[in-house]
């Protein structure tokens, strides 16, 4: 019995077009993220870890392998990626509309400052906006680290995240990784967003 399974995708591979393509959207489920959880379930199966969830993993991070650091975190930051996603993308409302003007100074100043840690990330990584210490906060990470590991620089929890390694959009965007981070927006699911703000905080 494996420890952890796949997602499935809450809409269909070509839903996010012309945003992100539908080959994209496929290979990156199907061969990227299903790699990262066979390679979790390895390292995990029959340890230890057995049983543990993926926050727990995250949390005591240094202390495991980096089998499980690299595929643990793949697997989290792409079950959370998957799910901010939507057809038809929304914009912030509510509590987190009024978070993100307190803290940022407006929707476009966050943009701007997510987009920018998204963009100038060296080589392959992530930028997220986290609740850390009941405040939001943008932060990137390399690789599949995450700011739930206990050995990133900026703790706190995820509740949107960008990928961008090269696998996210080189069919479509090539090497324009900010066309990419600019278009993305158009996806945003802000309703689920919103609801991983206010168990957060």
């Amino acid at each position: 019995m494996s420890s952890f399974s796949l997602p499935e995708l809450p809409y269909s591979y070509d839903a996010l077009e012309p945003y992100i393509d539908k080959m994209t959207m496929e290979i990156h489920h199907t061969k990227h993220h299903n790699g990262y959880l066979t390679k979790l379930n390895a390292a995990v199966d029959g340890t230890e870890l057995e049983g543990k969830t993926l926050e727990e993993l995250m949390a005591e991070i240094s202390s495991h392998s980096m089998a499980v650091r690299n595929n643990g975190g793949g697997h989290y930051n792409h079950s959370l990626f998957w799910s901010i996603m939507k057809k038809n993308g929304s914009k912030p409302d509510g509590e987190l509309s009024k978070g993100i003007n307190s803290t940022f100074g407006s929707f476009d100043k966050f943009k701007e400052e997510f987009s920018n840690a998204a963009a100038t990330r060296f080589g392959s990584g992530w930028a997220w906006l986290i609740v850390s210490d009941g405040k939001l906060a943008i932060t990137s990470t390399p690789n599949q680290d995450n700011p739930l590991m206990d050995l990133v620089e900026k703790k706190g929890t995820p509740i949107l995240g960008i990928d961008v390694w090269e696998h996210a959009y080189y069919l479509k965007y090539q090497n324009k990784r900010p066309d990419y981070i600019s278009n993305w927006f158009n996806v945003i699911n802000w309703e689920e967003v919103a609801n991983r703000f206010a168990l957060a905080k």
